[in-house]
Order: C-alpha cells, then sequence, then structure tokens
C-alpha cells in the first residue's frame, strides 16, 4: 500500500501538474485554478477514503477528472453543441471537406516518419494544445475527455446527452482537423528545418 503524501505539501508537489492538467482540459486559466482549489478541498474531504493502491498523484488526477467532467456535463446542458448532428449523409459530406473522390487526403501530409518518436517530443504538447484550441470548443472537449481521459462512449453521451453516433461523427471531425493542424504546424514545420540544415 502507498501512503498518501502529507496534505500540507499537496499543491506544492502536485499542484503544477494538476493545474498543467486541469488547464489542457479547459484552456482557460481562471477555471483551471477554481478545479485545483476544488480538487484539493476534494482531497481533504476524502483523505480517510484513499485506498493506497495508487500514488498521491494519481489519486488527485482522478479526483480533478471528475471535477473536470462535472464542469463539461454542467457547460452541455448551458450550451447546445457547435456542430448539428450528423447523420450517415451528414458524415460523409464532412469527409469531403478533406477527402477527394478517391478517398484520398485533398491536401498531401507530410510523412510522420516516426510518430512514436516525435510525440516524446516536449514540443508536441505545445502544437497538441495550439491545435486543439483551433477546434470548436464543444469538439474538443469531446476530443479531450475520450482520448486523453478515457471515458467511455456510453458515460460520454449519458453526461453531455448525445448519441453515439453523434459523438463518433464529432470525434472523426476532430480527428480529422487536428491532423491537418499538427501536420502543418507542428510535422511540416520540422521538416522543412531539417531540409533547411
Amino acid at each position: 500500500m502507498k501512503p498518501l503524501d502529507e496534505a500540507e505539501k499537496w499543491l506544492e508537489l502536485h499542484g503544477s501538474a494538476l493545474y498543467s492538467y486541469a488547464l489542457l482540459q479547459t484552456r482557460d486559466e481562471h477555471q483551471a485554478e477554481d478545479l485545483l482549489q476544488e480538487t484539493l478541498v476534494a482531497a481533504l474531504q476524502a483523505r480517510e477514503k484513499f485506498s493506497g493502491t495508487s500514488s498521491t498523484r494519481t489519486w488527485l488526477i482522478g479526483i480533478l477528472k471528475h471535477k473536470i467532467i462535472d464542469l463539461f456535463r454542467l457547460h452541455a446542458r448551458e450550451f447546445s453543441f457547435d456542430e448539428p448532428p450528423l447523420d450517415a449523409e451528414g458524415a460523409e459530406s464532412a469527409d469531403e471537406e478533406f477527402f477527394d473522390h478517391t478517398e484520398h487526403w485533398k491536401d498531401a501530409l507530410t510523412d510522420w516518419k516516426t510518430p512514436e518518436r516525435e510525440l516524446d517530443r516536449d514540443s508536441f504538447l505545445r502544437f497538441l494544445q495550439f491545435c486543439l484550441e483551433h477546434l470548436p470548443p464543444k469538439a474538443a472537449r469531446l476530443f479531450l475527455l475520450r482520448e486523453l481521459m478515457e471515458e467511455t462512449t456510453e458515460i460520454i453521451c449519458k453526461e453531455l446527452a448525445i448519441t453515439p453516433t453523434n459523438l463518433w461523427t464529432m470525434l472523426h471531425r476532430a480527428r480529422l482537423r487536428l491532423r491537418q493542424c499538427l501536420d502543418k504546424n507542428w510535422i511540416g514545420q520540422t521538416a522543412k528545418r531539417q531540409a533547411s540544415c
């Protein structure tokens, strides 16, 4: 069993990581600060329930994830999604934005060669954040919930009151836009710099 770090040191030891995680999810400094505070308060109230099966940071991030989902749920009730629900025909027209009649990319993409190695680079997170900021806000939230927070389709659809078809269509479009953005602003720029050396 892993012991819980002293509560007085949580902010010092884990505050920066928690804040960065919240900022990546919300893209709002004030919301990230509020979520950090709410997480620490909730952790203080629940510290007797800490099972010791994970590290303190993992436990705190788990609490933070629930706070973020609560925030997204609140926003989903207050606002409608940026993109209307798409049926199969709508999904096809969405693909026309990215693919030609032969189902190839309209704009040629840069060869990522070894994406696994590239993912280790610190710059990736900066460019991912940049590209997420250029997605419609609700699409970015869905992408973060599914891909980074690893929430299930069932939970996301229930919490945000959307159908699985809508979720997968919006995720598909978000992934396509992220791919193009990363290709243009990250991989493409790296390839140009290497070619000029």
